[in-house]
């Protein structure tokens, strides 16, 4: 029977990491066409944000849209009070998340760092995503920036098994089933800001983050 659990546990990882694996092929893939990243950097790139969506609990497409609107995916990238890289982390600020940190605009070691931030921000505001995104950005207009952003990402950050799930439960008459994969965005939209438009707001303050 124990032999047997094993067996099982092993497959359900394997068909867990061929998910992740197709979820990260198809966001390189996408980064690649559309802010034209080489193959080699949108798959690292990838690969980290898988990663950290993971380890904290994060939406990929949430972290696509921040990386997105604070640096357009250029890992150099430079803003007001030294941030730096492609989620534009504030050295100063967080000193205690850099101490092992060599090179911050190196991907891997910049989405984690960035992830971490988020997800401490969202722990003191006791699991408000909305509120965590306006300490990480300065404002509530930069909070709904980056929810509506991260509608452009959701189709190719949503794992595939949800989609699935979904389509599995729809076929059987179940509640909830029959979302299209636009709506997995619902998960973590935020409610609408009067007066800002998709594409506008006011410019994040980078003190924050």
């Amino acid at each position: 029977m124990s032999r047997l659990l094993c067996l099982i546990v092993l497959s359900l990882g394997l068909m867990q990491t061929a998910t992740a694996d197709e979820n990260t092929d198809r966001m390189s893939a996408y980064l690649t066409q559309k802010f034209g990243l080489a193959k080699e950097k949108a798959q690292k790139i990838s690969d980290a944000v898988q990663a950290a969506a993971s380890k904290y609990s994060l939406p990929p497409a949430l972290l696509l849209a921040i990386i997105s609107i604070e640096s357009r995916f250029k890992e150099k990238a430079k803003g007001a009070n030294g941030a730096t890289g492609l989620m534009q982390v504030v050295p100063g600020a967080h000193r205690g998340l850099l101490r092992n940190v060599k090179d911050l605009t190196e991907p891997t070691a910049n989405i984690e760092v960035g992830s971490a931030i988020l997800y401490g921000y969202m722990r003191s505001a006791n699991g408000d995503l909305n509120a965590a995104l306006k300490s990480y950005g300065g404002s509530q207009a930069y909070a709904q920036k980056v929810s509506l952003k991260a509608g452009d990402f959701a189709d190719i950050a949503t794992p595939q098994d949800t989609v699935q799930n979904s389509n599995a439960k729809c076929e059987a008459g179940v509640s909830g089933g029959c979302a299209a994969p636009d709506d997995w965005i619902d998960a973590f939209t935020l409610p609408a800001v009067k007066g800002v438009a998709a594409s506008g707001g006011a410019a994040p303050s980078s003190a924050s983050h």
